[in-house]
C-alpha cells in the first residue's frame, strides 16, 4: 500500500531517496497536476544544485492576468472568485520571470493559448507531438515519476483512488511499465472537488508509491469560466450541426464552437422547425445535408470531455451506446458546474462517461476492428486559426516560429476522419480576426506555417458556411474557400489565385456569397437571439447577472481602443445618456459609481456609452 503524507516537503523528501537526484517528471495535462508536490520537488531543486529536475507536461493552467486598468476592475473579482485558492505552480512563475534555475528543465508539448508567446525559453523546450506520441516521448526520456491529481473514496474497507479527468497519457505509461518497458514511481495528491470517475482509471492503492492527502493540501479546481458565444461562433457551429448525421459519432474540440455546436445540435433535435428556419435565413443558398432529429442518437468519442457533452446527453442527442458508454473521453476541464454535476451523478450516469486513455480515443490502431465498428459516420470538429485558399491549415503556430498552443490531437481526428468509412474533419475558424482598421482575413491565399497539410483538407467551416474539399481539385477547392471568406477581402483573395495561374481568369464568386458580411450573419441570428434558443451563456456561466451585461459592453469598448476618434464619440454619448438601476449595478461593479479622477470620469462615460450601444445589439 502507497506511504500516505500530509506535507509536501516531506513526500518530496521520500521520492528524492527512493528514485535519486535525476528526477523526470511527467505531470498530466491541464487539470490533474498535483500542484503542492510539484511545488516541493521544484523547491528541493531550486535549493539543492545536486539535483536535476525535468517536468514533462502539457497545459499549464494559470491564472487570468488582467493588463488594462478597465480589464483589471472587471475580471479581478472573477479571478479571486473562481481562483483565489487555487495554488500557482511555481515553475511557471519562475519561467515568466526568466528565475527558472539551470537544473531544473520545463518541458511543454501544447500551451495554454498564447500565453507563452514571446517567452524564449518556452518557446526554445516546446515539443512539437501529436497528444498520442506524447507517452512515448516521456519513455525515451526515461520518466521515473508520474505526480498526478487523484479522487479518493473507501470501498468496502478498500481505498481505491481514481485518475478521474486525466486517464489520457497516464493509463499509456502505466501499460509500458506493466509491459516492463518502463520503471516509475506514481505520486498521488488527493483532492477533495476533484470527481470519482470510474472505469479504468479507478485504482487500487498499491498502484501509488505515497499519496498526499491532507486538508492543507486540498484545493478549489482550476475552472475556467464558460466564455459568452458569438454570432460568428454561432454561425459557425449552426453550419456544423447540419453535416452531424443520426446514428453516428461525436468528436468536439475545445472552445465556444464546442459550446455552439452542441447548442445548434439541441435546437436541431428539439426545435427541428426552428433549426430549419435559422439555417434558412443564415444560408439561403446552402441547405443544411443532415437537418433531421436525432432518432438514433450519437456516440462521443473525444479526447476532451466538457459540459456540452452533459448536455448533449441530457436532451436525448448523445444516446448511441458503445460498451455501455455514450461518451469515451481521455481528459475533462470545465466550469465549477461542470464538475459539481459530474460529483453529483449516480453511478449509473456515470458509467455512460467512460474515461479511457488518449491511445484509445485519438486513434483507431488497437482493437481496430471494434473501433471501426463503433465509430461510424464519425465527424471529428477541431478548431483552426487560419486557412489557405488551398486548403492547408493553421492551428497552433505563427510563421515566425513562435508556438500559440500545439498540434494535440487535431492530426490525430484529421488521420481518422480518413482511414474511416464515412468520417469527415471539420476544421472550424472565423473567416476573419480583430475589427475596424485592423480586420484582417483567416483565409490567406499563403502562410508559413502549416498544422494540416493540404492533402489532408477536408472540410472548412467559418461563419458563412461550408467548404467541401476532400478530392477536389486546386481550383475547385480555391473556389469553395472564396465562398466562405469574408467579401472584404474576397476580391484580393480571388485575385492573387488568378495571379498565381490556379483559378480561371473569367471565375466569378456567385451572387450568394458576396454578402459575406457580419452584419448579415447578426441579422440572420436576431431572432432565433430574441427567442432564446441561441443564449449567449447556452449551458449555464460563472458570471453574475451584472458580468454578463457588461461582458458585450467591454468587448465594444476593446474594439472602438483601435479608433481614438470612436473613442470620443462613446464618451460624448456616455456624458448624454440616461440613467437606470441596471446602469448603477453595473457602475458599481466597476468600481465607477463614484469617479475620483479624469481617469474614472472617461472611463465612466465610455462604459455608458457601451452598455447603451451593446444593449440595442
Amino acid at each position: 500500500m502507497p506511504r500516505i503524507f500530509s506535507d509536501p516537503e516531506a513526500i518530496a523528501d521520500d521520492i528524492i531517496r527512493d528514485v535519486g537526484p535525476r528526477l523526470v517528471v511527467g505531470l498530466p495535462l491541464g487539470l490533474g497536476k498535483a500542484n503542492h508536490i510539484i511545488n516541493a520537488l521544484y523547491r528541493c531543486a531550486a535549493s539543492d544544485p545536486s539535483i536535476h529536475l525535468t517536468i514533462f507536461t502539457a497545459l499549464t493552467l494559470e491564472k487570468p492576468t488582467p493588463s488594462a486598468d478597465l480589464e483589471r476592475r472587471f475580471i479581478g473579482p472573477v479571478i479571486d472568485r473562481l481562483f483565489g485558492a487555487y495554488p500557482d505552480l511555481d515553475y511557471a512563475k519562475a519561467l515568466h520571470a526568466k528565475a527558472l534555475p539551470p537544473n531544473i528543465e520545463v518541458v511543454e508539448f501544447f500551451f495554454l493559448a498564447g500565453k507563452w508567446l514571446g517567452n524564449g525559453y518556452a518557446q526554445q523546450q516546446y515539443i512539437s507531438a501529436n497528444y498520442t506520441h506524447a507517452s512515448s516521448y516521456l519513455l525515451a526520456r526515461g520518466v521515473n515519476v508520474i505526480a498526478q491529481l487523484v479522487a479518493r473514496r473507501v470501498v468496502n474497507g478498500e481505498t481505491r483512488y481514481s485518475l478521474s479527468g486525466n486517464t489520457d497519457t497516464t493509463l499509456d505509461l502505466m501499460r509500458a511499465r506493466a509491459d516492463g518497458r518502463i520503471a516509475f514511481k506514481i505520486l498521488a495528491q488527493v483532492n477533495s472537488e476533484l470527481p470519482f470517475m470510474p472505469g479504468q482509471g479507478d485504482l487500487p492503492g498499491d498502484e501509488f508509491h505515497a499519496v498526499l492527502d491532507s486538508p492543507e493540501t486540498d484545493f478549489p479546481l482550476f475552472a475556467p469560466p464558460s466564455e459568452p458565444v458569438s454570432d460568428t461562433k454561432y454561425a459557425i457551429g449552426l453550419h456544423s450541426a447540419g453535416l452531424v448525421r443520426d446514428g453516428g459519432t461525436l468528436q468536439i474540440g475545445i472552445g465556444q464552437v464546442g459550446d455552439a455546436l452542441a447548442q445548434s445540435l439541441i435546437v436541431r433535435h428539439h426545435d427541428n422547425a426552428a433549426y430549419r428556419e435559422i439555417m434558412s435565413r443564415l444560408a439561403p443558398a446552402q441547405a443544411p445535408r443532415e437537418a433531421e432529429p436525432f432518432a438514433k442518437g450519437l456516440y462521443g468519442v473525444s479526447e476532451m470531455f466538457f459540459e456540452a457533452f452533459i448536455a448533449l446527453i441530457d436532451a436525448g442527442v448523445l444516446k448511441r451506446e458503445v460498451d455501455g458508454a455514450l461518451l469515451h473521453a481521455a481528459f475533462f476541464l470545465g466550469p465549477k458546474s461542470f464538475y459539481r454535476v459530474l460529483r453529483e451523478m449516480t453511478p449509473e450516469q456515470l458509467k455512460r462517461i467512460q474515461m479511457v486513455p488518449v491511445s484509445f480515443t485519438n486513434q483507431i490502431y488497437g482493437n481496430e476492428e471494434a473501433k471501426r465498428k463503433a465509430r461510424v459516420d464519425a465527424r471529428f470538429v477541431n478548431n483552426a486559426m487560419m486557412a489557405t485558399l488551398t486548403g492547408a491549415v493553421v492551428s497552433d503556430g505563427l510563421d515566425n516560429g513562435q508556438v500559440v498552443s500545439g498540434v494535440g490531437g487535431q492530426y490525430n481526428f484529421v488521420a481518422q476522419a480518413f482511414a474511416l468509412d464515412g468520417a469527415r474533419s471539420l476544421l472550424t475558424l472565423e473567416s476573419t480576426r480583430g475589427s475596424g482598421k485592423s480586420v484582417a482575413s483567416n483565409i490567406r491565399w499563403f502562410y508559413g506555417h502549416t498544422t494540416i497539410p493540404r492533402h489532408l483538407r477536408d472540410v472548412i467551416v467559418t461563419e458563412y458556411g461550408v467548404a467541401d474539399l476532400r478530392g477536389k481539385s486546386d481550383a475547385e477547392v480555391i473556389a469553395a474557400m472564396l465562398n466562405v471568406a469574408d467579401s472584404r477581402f474576397q476580391i484580393e483573395l480571388k485575385q492573387q489565385a488568378k495571379d498565381a495561374g490556379k483559378l480561371p481568369k473569367d471565375h466569378e464568386i456567385p451572387a450568394a456569397y458576396r454578402e459575406n458580411f457580419p452584419e448579415r450573419v447578426t441579422a440572420a441570428l436576431k431572432p432565433s437571439r430574441d427567442a432564446g434558443l441561441l443564449p449567449t451563456f447556452p449551458f449555464g456561466s460563472d458570471f453574475t447577472d451584472v458580468e454578463q451585461r457588461l461582458i458585450p459592453a467591454l468587448r465594444l469598448l476593446k474594439e472602438a481602443t483601435a479608433s481614438p476618434l470612436a473613442l470620443l464619440k462613446l464618451a460624448w454619448e456616455g456624458r448624454r445618456a440616461n440613467h437606470s438601476a441596471e446602469l448603477a449595478a453595473c457602475l458599481a461593479r466597476m468600481q465607477l459609481d463614484r469617479p475620483a479622477s479624469f481617469a474614472d470620469r472617461l472611463y465612466r462615460a465610455l462604459l455608458i456609452a457601451a452598455l447603451a450601444r451593446s444593449s440595442k445589439s
